[in-house]
């Protein structure tokens, strides 16, 4: 039985392997740099393996656009050990973690929006990604003002996701961390509004 376990560990890790190997490339080389072949030298797993989990490479596309969806959504996951107003502006300022505002990171997001655009299958999964986020900082935003319409939760968060994205953008620039600061103020201003 142990064995067992021990196995489906070491088939997820090296599942896991493979995508990050493949959301790597993506960050670095963009759709063109990423091949089955590719995947597997940088992931350090046959190309059998890669073959064996994914499909093509469609597929292996399709779940790294659902990889960087539970990564989104964790950023607006509630933390029930604090209250909502804690829980909210804890949300808005996990868009700014250092690992967040890396040049890999923002060019693999970079890469991810131009896929949504050039594929409808990529754009569908992007769209439902952007959706549940957009719902996720709703929600979180409607716990903390509970005098707010969903509707006015939905269009705050929108608002606020604007200004993330732009600070995002122009991380890439090299903008100081009082910039970052101040886009994040911002985000707060439009989701404590009274």
């Amino acid at each position: 039985m142990e064995s067992g376990t021990v196995k489906s560990g070491e088939q997820v890790d090296r599942q896991a392997r493979i995508l990050e190997a493949a959301l790597d490339l993506l960050s670095r080389h963009g759709i063109s740099g990423v091949n089955m072949r590719a995947v597997a030298r940088e992931a350090g797993v046959a190309l059998g393996l890669v073959n064996y989990y994914y499909e093509d490479k469609s597929s292996l596309i399709r779940a790294a656009l659902h990889r960087i969806d539970e990564r989104d959504l964790q950023l607006v996951a509630p933390d029930p050990e604090s209250d909502p107003d804690e829980q909210l502006q804890k949300a808005l300022r996990r868009v700014a973690a250092p690992e967040l505002l890396t040049t890999q990171h923002l060019s693999l997001r970079l890469h991810l929006w131009a896929l949504a655009q050039a594929h409808e299958d990529f754009a569908l999964i992007n769209a439902a990604a952007f959706d549940r986020y957009l719902d996720g900082l709703a929600a979180l935003i409607g716990n903390a003002k509970p005098e707010l319409s969903a509707a006015e939760c939905k269009e705050r968060a929108a608002d606020i996701v604007v200004v993330q994205n732009g600070m995002w953008l122009t991380a890439l620039l090299g903008v100081d961390e009082a910039s970052i600061q101040r886009s994040l103020a911002r985000t707060e201003q439009i989701a404590f509004a009274a």
